[in-house]
């Protein structure tokens, strides 16, 4: 069926929602959104599905959702009575939607039999990944687009540990989603009904509490953080969503009062009205949150995106304005704080590890080896930490440290197991903290990693390429760059690239080839012959191509020149 039947398929439902149907009509004779919204299916990826909302097969719509809802009922039952007794949690965001869709998968689910338990409101991603755990679920959803612009929302699903689905077991949820040929025929139960007959359960205190309890347990100095936490004064924004709900809470909790809200972003908003995109990792998020800093002379800055699984920080410089850290400068900061205090307490084991993406700077790498701690790169998405920290729990093989992605998500305690900025909140105000006491700032323990480690310096680059042409663009990017590999890159020699999509490392020089023992993925990274490397990787939720670049030199002006070089280059060689 192409686009247009598919199209008219929707046009003439009599039951079509209404709300679709007044959306179809208004984009009638607008041909390419048309064919946007009907020439695919809504993809549905190994952590779910994300997009624009509105009607047609490729947007994210009530029977969208109701589509891929079925595959996990069908998942869950085929896992046997066990599961659909043990159920499925649900949590969602702030967004457009996000209420009707967690309460529409719970109506498919019902219908199958399977329980499912719902957040009466708003609830981090983090607490849903708790959640999964502390209830012995069967597994999760969350309906979030995280930090998209306000037009999107998302659906995630989780498996038993508490982490987004491993490939296996997603691979199966789509063959279920896929089968379905008549999205319109997927049927749903009554609310009252499932209620009645306990097949769903709003959820509230039951897991908040116990919840924010673990979270004590980020804090590794408590008695410092119990007698001085409110000597350290903490503009907080949960950028409309779902951060503030536990994170001011959590704060309090361990001993941090000093406690300034940015009011306007505590309501709220699936519009985000006081953003222009609700990313802590950019600094025009936190636009509001500097005038709060300056107003009320805040130590520390620290914002969480929609669903509070990243967190984004920024901290006053030498000339009194505040910067914004990347997410890659958090994650060495805690880490090195870490480390460094359990080495001194002796409570670092012999086979301590530490996660990291491989898109995430080496500058963690080499702290860690400083420690004596092992560095374990995993593919991009917090799925494939959570499940380095299931193995580690089956062979004994490892301890698990600490796991992070330059994305600005962090885990402490693997109580959850997926990024949880509420931990990264308590975890960079201890930090904070401590240093306030010895008379620094989180910039100045930054400089002082940096001259012991080396300086590096990292960027990021993304081309937005939207709608079907844009799709075609991204894989003539990556498939054209995987057949002409450059040997140099900004006058700099290319060592080796590491073609994750091949499961190939090659040596420009010699040819030289070596496996990778890694799943698939579309990514290719190049390393050049200091270390440095730089990275082209598709995005899996937004329609971008991401470019990363990881650069290192003897101090801070050297490795910025050598970034821009490279940087430059590589954009050129694209182009070209």
């Amino acid at each position: 069926m192409n686009w247009r039947e598919e199209y008219q398929k929707w046009s003439n439902n009599k039951v079509l929602d209404d709300s679709l149907k007044n959306q179809l009509n208004n984009i009638a004779s607008d041909e390419k959104e048309l064919e946007d919204s009907f020439y695919r299916n809504m993809e549905f990826g190994t952590a779910g599905m994300r997009g624009v909302l509105g009607a047609g097969t490729n947007r994210m719509n009530i029977y969208t959702i109701r589509k891929a809802s079925y595959g996990l009922a069908q998942f869950v039952a085929e896992n046997g009575e066990e599961a659909k007794k043990r159920g499925i949690v649900i949590a969602y965001d702030p967004r457009h939607m996000s209420r009707e869709f967690a309460f529409e998968s719970a109506a498919v689910l019902g219908h199958h039999g399977v329980k499912s338990y719902v957040f009466d409101a708003l609830r981090p991603t983090p607490e849903l990944s708790f959640a999964v755990r502390f209830l012995n679920a069967f597994g999760g959803i969350v309906i979030t687009a995280s930090h998209n612009p306000p037009e999107y929302n998302g659906y995630k699903i989780y498996g038993e540990d508490g982490g987004q689905m491993p490939p296996n077991g997603a691979s199966a949820v789509i063959d279920y989603i896929n089968a379905v040929d008549d999205i319109f025929s997927v049927e749903v139960a009554n609310q009252d009904e499932l209620i009645k007959n306990g097949l769903l359960e709003v959820i509230s205190e039951k897991v908040d509490r116990p919840y924010l309890e673990k979270l004590k347990e980020v804090i590794v100095n408590n008695e410092l953080v119990e007698q001085h936490g409110q000597d350290l004064k903490i503009v907080f924004t949960p950028l409309h969503g779902t951060g503030g709900i536990l994170g001011v809470p959590a704060l309090q909790s361990v001993g941090f009062t000093n406690i300034v809200k940015v009011e306007e972003q505590f309501v709220n908003d699936p519009d985000f009205g006081t953003v222009k995109s609700p990313n802590p990792e950019n600094k025009e998020a936190f636009l509001l949150a500097i005038e709060y800093g300056k107003k009320f002379d805040g130590d520390i800055l620290v914002g969480t995106d929609p669903d509070a699984d990243r967190l984004g920080v920024a901290v006053r410089n030498k000339d009194g304005e505040y910067e914004i850290l990347s997410g890659n400068q958090i994650g060495a900061i805690i880490l090195h704080y870490l480390l460094k205090q359990k080495k001194a307490q002796n409570e670092l084991p012999a086979n301590a590890a530490v996660l990291k993406s491989i898109v995430t700077s080496n500058l963690g790498t080499e702290i860690a080896k400083h420690f004596g701690v092992e560095m374990i790169e995993v593919l991009t998405g917090f799925k494939f930490i959570a499940e380095q920290i299931k193995h580690f729990e089956e062979t004994g093989t490892h301890t698990f440290e600490f796991g992070y992605e330059e994305s600005n998500g962090y885990m402490v305690k693997p109580f959850t197991r997926d990024k949880d900025a509420i931990q990264a909140v308590l975890a960079i105000s201890e930090v904070a903290l401590v240093r306030k006491t010895e008379g620094r700032t989180l910039l100045e323990d930054l400089e002082k990693i940096y001259a012991e480690f080396g300086y590096y310096k990292e960027d990021l680059v993304s081309l937005t390429l939207s709608g079907k042409d844009g799709s075609e663009r991204i894989k003539e990017i990556t498939s054209g760059f995987r057949e002409q590999l450059p040997t140099s890159m900004g006058g700099f020699r290319i060592e080796r690239a590491e073609d994750y999509l091949r499961s190939e490392t090659t040596w420009i020089k010699t040819g030289k080839t070596e496996v990778i023992h890694l799943p698939t993925a579309d990514v290719i990274k190049c390393y050049l012959e200091d270390g440095s490397w730089f990275c082209l990787r598709p995005s899996g939720t937004e329609p971008k191509i991401k470019f990363y670049f990881s650069i290192l030199g003897e101090n801070e002006e050297e490795s910025m020149q050598k970034l821009e070089k490279i940087k430059a280059d590589l954009m050129q060689y694209i182009e070209a």
